[in-house]
Parts: structure tokens; C-alpha cells; sequence
């Protein structure tokens, strides 16, 4: 039972970090998730709540989405988190892990000294919409490369953590479906998914408030600061 507490204020806590940066929540939960109910049951029940905390941030932001960018990312990202989805349990998840770190890694360093200036184009939302579903399904959570992508659009903050959230929760949808039809969850996998849920709805009502108080150069500084620190995260841990 103490475990299962853990997990609900961890949800909490995720979701204030994904509600207020648009990412990085899942990445901090799926440790503590992995270490109560194991791998197996950890990046389904992952995607679920991560559904509630992106939905939430999406209903509270729905002026801001926009339709545009969101569509053409998931032209690619859908059919390429089914498949991921499809392989998560056959493939080196730590390794993937691993790789995808030091690839948001590179893109902050790169940003930050000026390297590369990305212009918003439908190439960079469907390839970077595929690369991130492909990820997402499998290794349960590639939010901070989905957040790389419509960062580089240049979006006011609500705008950009609206279409970030509107996009994962199509892609999460079309992962809980598989997962849904290839594992067989435990008994407790439900309730401890709604418990998580309407943890990450109070965790996103909190993010969100913060964003109201940060101006944009700021926020676009914490988003880049968080994203280096999740990288890191995602090298060291696997």
C-alpha cells in the first residue's frame, strides 16, 4: 500500500513537471514505476496516465493547440508507436533509452551554442512525429524528443504545451491498444491507473499555473535547462 501512495504523489509530481515544460514527467515516474510493479506492467500503466495528464493539459489549453503542426506530427507518429509498441518487449529497452538521451542531449547543446536554428517545415513535424512514436512504443515514454520537435516552432508556451499534449495523447491511445490486445495486466492494474490519473489532473492544474508567471525567454529557458537534465537522466539510468 505504501508503495502504491508513492506512485500517486509521484504522479503528482510528474505531472506539475510535464504541466508546466510540456514533457519529462514520464521520464521521472517510469524508475519508481519500473521498481513497484515491473517492466512489463510499468509502460502500459505509464501510457494510461500518461493519457490523463496530457488530456488535462490539452482541455485546459484548448484555444491554444495548434491543429496545424499537431496533424502533420501524427501522420507518422500513430502508425510508428503501434509498431514500437509491437517490439518493446523483444529489444533492449536501456540501450534505446540510452540512445535517445544522448540525442535530446545533442539537440540542447547544439540549440544552446547556435549551432543549429530548426525552421519550423512538414518534414521536421513528420519525421521527428515518426522518430518520437517509434521511441515512445518502445521504451514507454519519448516526450522530451516530441517537446525538441514543437520547441522548434517557436510557440507561445500554453500554445506549444497544448499541441505537445494534444499530439501524445493520439499517441498513447493507439499504444494502449496494443499493449491492451498483446499483455495481460493484473488485477490492480486499473484502479492503481485511476488513483495515478486524477493525481496527474491536480499535478497539471498546479504545472499549468506556474507557466502563467514565467515569461517567454524564461520559460523557453527552463524547457532547454529540463531537457538537458531528462537527457542526462535517460544516459545514466537507462
Amino acid at each position: 500500500m505504501t508503495d502504491y501512495l508513492l506512485l500517486v504523489l509521484g504522479a503528482f509530481v510528474a505531472a506539475a513537471v510535464s504541466g508546466s515544460a510540456g514533457f519529462g514527467g514520464a521520464l521521472l515516474l517510469l524508475p519508481l514505476l519500473n521498481q513497484v510493479v515491473g517492466v512489463t506492467e510499468a509502460v502500459p500503466l505509464l501510457t494510461i496516465v500518461q493519457i490523463i495528464g496530457n488530456g488535462a493539459r490539452a482541455v485546459m489549453n484548448w484555444r491554444q493547440i495548434r491543429w496545424r503542426p499537431v496533424l502533420l506530427f501524427l501522420a507518422a507518429a500513430i502508425p510508428l508507436s503501434m509498431l514500437g509498441a509491437l517490439s518493446f518487449a523483444s529489444l533492449p529497452t536501456g540501450l534505446v533509452t540510452r540512445l535517445v538521451g544522448g540525442a535530446i542531449l545533442l539537440f540542447v547543446v547544439l540549440k544552446a551554442t547556435g549551432m543549429i536554428a530548426f525552421k519550423p517545415s512538414r518534414r521536421i513535424l513528420v519525421v521527428g512525429g515518426g522518430i518520437t512514436g517509434l521511441l515512445s512504443g518502445l521504451v514507454g515514454s519519448a516526450g522530451p524528443l516530441g517537446a525538441a520537435v514543437f520547441l522548434s516552432l517557436g510557440l507561445p508556451p500554453l500554445a506549444y504545451v497544448a499541441s505537445d499534449a494534444t499530439a501524445a495523447i493520439a499517441m498513447h491511445g493507439a499504444k494502449t491498444i496494443v499493449y491492451g490486445a498483446t499483455i495481460d495486466l493484473g488485477p490492480a492494474f486499473w484502479p492503481l491507473a485511476i488513483a495515478m490519473s486524477l493525481a496527474m489532473i491536480a499535478g497539471t492544474w498546479a504545472g499549468r499555473s506556474l507557466i502563467k508567471r514565467l515569461p517567454v525567454d524564461r520559460f523557453r529557458q527552463f524547457v532547454m535547462v529540463l531537457l538537458a537534465l531528462i537527457a542526462v537522466q535517460m544516459i545514466v539510468i537507462g
